[in-house]
Formats: C-alpha cells, sequence, structure tokens
C-alpha cells in the first residue's frame, strides 16, 4: 500500500529550534541550529517510515477562525512579533525551505486556516486508500487515528508510533472519542480551559459510560457522582465551544492532491543538502 508522510513542520522546526543543545553558527555567523535539526530529524523521519508520499505544511499567517469562538485560544503562545526576528524559529525558515525545493519535497505555508485543518483533510480524504503517518507532537492529531492512519512523535531513538493501542493504554479511550475527551479535559497548549474537576480518568471514565459529549451533555442528570454532574451542568457551553475548538472535520481544501505529493528518497544525508544550498 503506498504511503503519505504529512509532517507538521512549524511543529518540527519550533521541537529543533528549541530542543538543540546549543545554537550553531555558519562560517557566515548566521545561526543555523533550526535549519540542521529541522533537516536532520526529517531525513530520519523518511527512513523510518519509508513513504511513497509527503508533504511537509507550516503554520502562516492568517486569521484564525477558532479565535472568533474563543478569544483565549493560543492566546498563551510567546507574541514573536516583538522580539529579534533572528531570535524566532521563522529566522530560519527560509533555508528550510531551500533544503527541500533541492529535495523536491512539496511544502507549503497555510494561508486560510491552521495546519491542523488541512492535515486533518489528508487524512479523512485519503486515510482509505493509502496508509498516512503524521508527524507531529500535537495531540489533536490522536482523533484521525485509525487503522491506516497512525502519529509518529519524533524523539530519534526514542520515536513512537501512537495507534489505536497506544490511545486505548493511555487514555483508556478509541480515537473517535479523543475530541470528546480532550474537550472536557481541556488543553494547556491550547489554552483551552476544560470542565472543572474533570481530568483524564473522569473524562474516560465518562465516556467509557456514554459514549460521546454529545450523550453525555444530553442525559447529564444520569451521571452519578454529583461533583461531576454539577461541573457538566455547569460546563455545557464551554464544552459545546471545545468541540468546535478542537474538531477536525476534513473539510479544508488540499493545497496539493496525492498524485503532486509522489516522491522518492535518494539517500542523501542532510549535510549533503545544507552543503549544497549554501547553508553550512
Amino acid at each position: 500500500m503506498e504511503k503519505l508522510l504529512v509532517i507538521d513542520g512549524s511543529n518540527l522546526l519550533f521541537q529543533m529550534f528549541y530542543g538543540m543543545p546549543s545554537r550553531i553558527f555558519n562560517k557566515e555567523g548566521k545561526a543555523i541550529h533550526g535549519t540542521l535539526g529541522f533537516m536532520g530529524a526529517f531525513l530520519k523521519i523518511v527512513r523510518m517510515t519509508a513513504p511513497t508520499h509527503v508533504v511537509v505544511l507550516f503554520d502562516g499567517e492568517c486569521h484564525n477562525e477558532r479565535c472568533d469562538l474563543d478569544a483565549a485560544y493560543k492566546a498563551n503562545r510567546p507574541d514573536f512579533s516583538v522580539m529579534p526576528e533572528e531570535e524566532t524559529p521563522f529566522s530560519q525558515l527560509p533555508d528550510i525551505y531551500k533544503a527541500l525545493d533541492y529535495l523536491k519535497v512539496p511544502y507549503i505555508e497555510t494561508t486560510v486556516c491552521e495546519t491542523d485543518d488541512i492535515v486533518g483533510a489528508y487524512a479523512k480524504r485519503y486515510g482509505k486508500e493509502m496508509q498516512i503517518v503524521i508527524s507531529s507532537f500535537d495531540s489533536d492529531f490522536f482523533q484521525l487515528i485509525d487503522d491506516n492512519v497512525c502519529i509518529l512523535r519524533y524523539r530519534g531513538d526514542k520515536t513512537q508510533i501512537c495507534d489505536r493501542e497506544y490511545l486505548r493504554d493511555k487514555f483508556g479511550i478509541a480515537p473517535e472519542q479523543y475530541a470528546d475527551f480532550k474537550s472536557l479535559t481541556g488543553d494547556n497548549a491550547d489554552n483551552i480551559k476544560g470542565a472543572g474537576k474533570i481530568g483524564p480518568k473522569t473524562a474516560s471514565k465518562l465516556l467509557k459510560e456514554f459514549g460521546t459529549l454529545d450523550a453525555l451533555m444530553e442525559n447529564a442528570e444520569r451521571i452519578s457522582q454529583a461533583s461531576v454532574r454539577a461541573s457538566i451542568l455547569n460546563s455545557m457551553e464551554r464544552l459545546r465551544i471545545n468541540q468546535k475548538l478542537i474538531t477536525l472535520d476534513g473539510s479544508a481544501e488540499l493545497p496539493f492532491t496525492a498524485s503532486e505529493l509522489q516522491w522518492q528518497y535518494n539517500g542523501e544525508t542532510s549535510s549533503e543538502v545544507l552543503s549544497a544550498v549554501g547553508v553550512k
């Protein structure tokens, strides 16, 4: 079966820019540690997964409709506009784009929605006809897992593949329940507030009993534990907003068709690539 590797490019760049042990400069004194880390990780992920198709997606500047639902959404993120450009991960994007161009890897900056929405659209549109590996630490993608879709969390030799079994062992839920699970617990990374007193264990227990968040809210009076029942009843509006913030419905327009994402790795090393494009 063909295999599509979808790289959450911004997620990987941030991981490498802030995760490298020290800043690295080229002979012109230009910082390149994020670029080195990104390309090294990208090629290792390619070797791990052996894809037939590849796309790398980066978050560009655009109006975020989720902020219209909740002004606090991602409001906890750093404000890079007040920082010197050379101190931000985005300063190294031009060199990363040069390297991806050299490898003829399809990539794009999103301009009409979040990267999450396009990743979700690829999983929903092509998940029945090819295997899909989504490389990201964004837990929102757990809701996309199915028999053909998995999440790769890159950590070098400690890289983890997250599938149905992973979700069942870690949270006691199915992928189809993950958006509801996260709606209940909230998400500190995206500054989404969950229902009070509802942690992962309670959320898992509720979804095992009621199946879905909608069924849980419709039958909230039947929740046996008084404090949990009160929390759900008092959080109905919050939970409905959370569902809309978190759910990836697959409706986003795709920037490339599957045929445009066909790609073959020819064994290049990150050092060869970066030397070829004048980064090192």
